[in-house]
Parts: structure tokens; C-alpha cells; sequence
């Protein structure tokens, strides 16, 4: 029986968001990302699936960067799949919840 996924918050600047999510992508124990507001709101849920290809990624990524442009700050919610490792170098130590 597969274990429940495992939840990550991280928050983040406008100016970080693409580089997170693209770093968060190459990982590859990701099932879902979450972006939300400042008031929690979700703005944009991104599933990701095992195989997708680099052109599926390419409206993404303009997507990531148009709302980053209107960002100051925001919160990644990260869905990890398995019991996986904690990656050796976060994204940002400020603001970090884990709810597992």
C-alpha cells in the first residue's frame, strides 16, 4: 500500500518562484504544486506527472513567469510522493511548515 503524500510549504519571493518550481520539477517526487497568495489563496495548482515532456512545460513556464511578475511574495505547497529523503538544500529556511 503506497504511503499518503507528504506536504511542504516554502515561501518565496515573485522573483523566485520559476527557479523554485523548475528545481522542484527536476527532483522528480513531485505530485503536486500549489501556488497561493499572500492570503492563501491558490492561483494555480500544477500536477506533475512522470513523462511529461519539456514541450508540455513551455506554456508553464510563461504562465510561472506572468505571475510572477505579480507577485511579492507567495507560498509553495509541495506534494511529494513515497517516503523520499528531505532534499539537502531548501528553497528558503523563512516561513517553512512541513505537514505531514
Amino acid at each position: 500500500m503506497p504511503s499518503p503524500p507528504r506536504v511542504e510549504e516554502f515561501q518565496v519571493t515573485g522573483e523566485q518562484l520559476v527557479s523554485s518550481v523548475k528545481d522542484l520539477f527536476h527532483e522528480g517526487n513531485i505530485r503536486r504544486i500549489s501556488i497561493r497568495n499572500a492570503a492563501g489563496v491558490t492561483l494555480l495548482e500544477i500536477p506533475l506527472v512522470v513523462g511529461l515532456a519539456g514541450a508540455v512545460l513551455v506554456p508553464l513556464w510563461a504562465a510561472l513567469g506572468a505571475l510572477a511578475a505579480l507577485l511579492a511574495k507567495c507560498t509553495l505547497v509541495v506534494e511529494r510522493v513515497g517516503d523520499t529523503p528531505a532534499r539537502p538544500k531548501p528553497l528558503s529556511t523563512k516561513g517553512r511548515k512541513s505537514t505531514s
